[in-house]
């Protein structure tokens, strides 16, 4: 049999209820904020178990959807349920760690870099850069944008250009990381914060300091719910 012409896999059951949700959320017109039906409704209304409607909601908060709360039940964090297919959240759980790596050895380093070479036009697009992300915080925006814009001032200020090379290779994993990471609730806030450690560092010529602030930081990068986050057709179920 020819591979294009392979089995056509079926849709998991709980990636079915991302979808009804997702056109549930639209149809009552629901925001941020908004919360959904206890599960028990939902199971009952969709005819199928509270198991599979557990597995889509866990699905929806790893992707910084909805914010389930202990006894409090599930509140939408955006607009729209645009749920991302299974396998992409699979594949970029697989890629993450090693992301994550070179990102802690390439940033560092670079921190570092910028303590010891930075000048004032690279302490002024810094200090823009953070002006920035301070605002679209303020908005309530995750502030991807902004905090690339934050890495770029550090890197440049690195001075540095093979480093700023391998940097440039792997953007598109950095810029995945990012998302994943400032879309993590309180994260955009928290981010901003050790952005600020770092800089502080960085004006004050703290190669050390500004090396163990932007480790502290990559470290927080890697604490998204995604990197715990498993199938059942994983776990053999």
């Amino acid at each position: 049999m020819p591979d294009a012409m392979r089995p056509l896999p079926r849709p998991r059951l709980y990636e079915q209820v991302v979808e009804r949700l997702r056109e549930y959320v639209q149809s009552e017109g629901l925001h941020a904020g908004d919360r959904l039906p206890p599960e028990r409704d939902l199971a009952e209304w969709l005819g199928v178990s509270r198991t599979s409607v557990r597995q889509a909601i866990v699905a929806l908060e790893v992707q910084g959807l909805v914010d389930t709360r202990h006894g409090g039940g599930t509140y939408l964090l955006r607009d729209r349920l645009d749920a991302e297919p299974l396998e992409t959240m699979i594949d970029r759980r697989r890629r993450l760690p090693d992301v994550l790596d070179a990102r802690d050895a390439l940033e560092t380093k670079l921190a570092a870099l910028a303590a010891m070479r930075r000048t004032d036009e690279d302490l002024a697009e810094i200090d823009a850069a953070l002006t920035a992300m301070s605002k679209a915080v303020e908005r309530g925006e995750l502030g991807a944008p902004e905090d690339q814009r934050f890495h770029a001032a550090v890197t440049a200020a690195g001075h540095s250009a093979l480093l700023g090379d391998f940097m440039a290779e792997i953007s598109l994993s950095i810029a995945e990381s990012r998302t994943e990471s400032l879309r993590q609730p309180g994260r955009p806030t928290q981010s901003l914060a050790q952005h600020r450690l770092i800089a502080d560092a960085i004006r004050a010529g703290d190669a050390e300091a500004a090396a163990r602030a932007m480790h502290h930081h990559v470290v927080t990068v890697g604490h998204v719910k995604l990197l715990g986050w498993t199938t059942d057709d994983e776990n053999g179920s």
